[in-house]
């Protein structure tokens, strides 16, 4: 039995190692034709990409894309710095009285005209007249002791003493009245210039004291905008530029005029400086704390390329445009290309470099197309 075991694992190993060469060819050949199917992968790939690209080759021979253009010729570019300002009022003030006392009368109401020097209201002046009335009395006493001892010395009767005595007490009594009728002319609250009462703070009756705002005068005549500008347009900014102001509370009113004032200090926390415009406001349509558009043109060119900015693209190499260029047929196809704008101003850019007169560029349609498709220009 064991001789048989023998002889039949004898012959296994025999028909193993016969077997062996058999399999690595069998493997070889499926290597192969794995290689073939890739080869033939990648030629297939190839085929329909050429059936592909002709297609679309043929498509853009007969299709043109719909497009308007503009020929770019030298132009005039402005470009403005825009800041708001606010509009306050030249003369304006909150009228208080001179002394204590209390408000007699008030002469005007809120929304009054009033001139220079009108009488506005009045502080209860009974003590003040009382005491002219003394003053006067008492003047008057003096001055005709002083006429007679002045007529006694002239004809050498009397003093020296009693002439400089007398004279003494008349001007005291002359300063004395005129003092108190400046008390009094100071309960006179009157107008320091013309113009609209806006509001009056206090009543009849009440007490009022320096300082105490008790009306408000304005002026609508002559306004000013107070406007903050940038550092770094110091250079760019000089006393006598003209702007532009606009008034967004009234689009209609723009009016054009020159910088009276130039702030000399930088504000150390936003790094700007102020600048002063007088505005005329004849028809006083403006209003003081209203906010204010200030247009300071800081570039002007004659002889500017300007292409609509909304055309103008982004992809990793730059900026880009797309020009209309005549073929060999007559007909148009698009060109890619890249441009430098220098700079931007609300819906217009000047291009620096990649653009000349007479190119064209397409404005309408630019979305629909790429790079060398062919344009039916509108």
């Amino acid at each position: 039995m064991k001789r048989i075991f023998l002889i039949f694992f004898a012959g296994f190993l025999i028909t193993s190692c016969n077997n062996e060469p058999a399999t690595d060819e069998i493997l070889s050949e499926i290597d192969d034709k794995r290689q073939s199917i890739k080869e033939l992968e990648s030629e297939i790939t190839a085929l329909q990409e050429k059936v592909n690209t002709d297609s679309l080759n043929a498509y853009a021979d007969t299709y043109q894309v719909p497009v308007e253009v503009k020929e770019i010729m030298p132009e005039a570019f402005d470009h403005f710095i825009e800041v708001n300002g606010t509009v306050s009022a030249i003369e304006e003030a909150y009228i208080s009285p001179e002394t204590n006392g209390q408000i007699k009368a008030i002469y005007v109401d809120e929304g009054d005209r009033v001139y220079q020097g009108q009488l506005l209201a009045q502080l209860n002046t009974s003590v003040i007249d009382n005491n002219i009335i003394e003053a006067e009395t008492s003047l008057e006493l003096a001055e005709k002791v002083y006429l007679k001892q002045k007529e006694l010395w002239d004809q050498q009767i009397g003093s020296e003493i009693q002439f400089l005595e007398a004279k003494n007490r008349y001007e005291a009594a002359k300063a004395r009245l005129s003092t108190l009728n400046a008390q009094l002319n100071m309960a006179n609250i009157r107008a320091p210039f013309a113009g609209i009462v806006d509001d009056i703070m206090l009543k009849e009756g009440e007490l009022a004291s320096p300082g105490m705002q008790l009306i408000q005068l304005v002026n609508l005549k002559q306004l000013k905008v107070l406007a903050d500008i940038s550092e770094r347009y110091l250079n760019s900014i000089e006393k006598g530029d003209k702007v532009t102001l606009q008034f967004p509370a009234f689009p209609e009113i723009e009016k054009e005029v020159t910088i009276k004032r130039v702030g000399q200090v930088i504000n150390p926390q936003s790094r700007t400086f102020e600048i002063e415009m007088h505005v005329p406001n004849n028809d006083e349509n403006l209003k003081p704390n209203i906010i204010s558009t200030v247009l300071i043109n800081d570039f002007s060119s004659d002889s500017a390329l300007v292409v609509p900015s909304i055309i103008i693209k982004e992809d990793n190499k730059g900026s880009y445009l797309y020009k209309a260029v005549a073929g060999p047929e007559g007909n148009f196809r698009s060109l890619k290309t890249y441009v430098t704008p220098q700079m931007y101003y609300q819906e217009e850019a000047m291009i620096k470099k990649g653009i000349s007169a007479g190119d064209r560029v397409v404005t309408t349609g630019y979305t629909l197309i790429s790079d060398g498709v062919g344009l039916d220009i509108q």
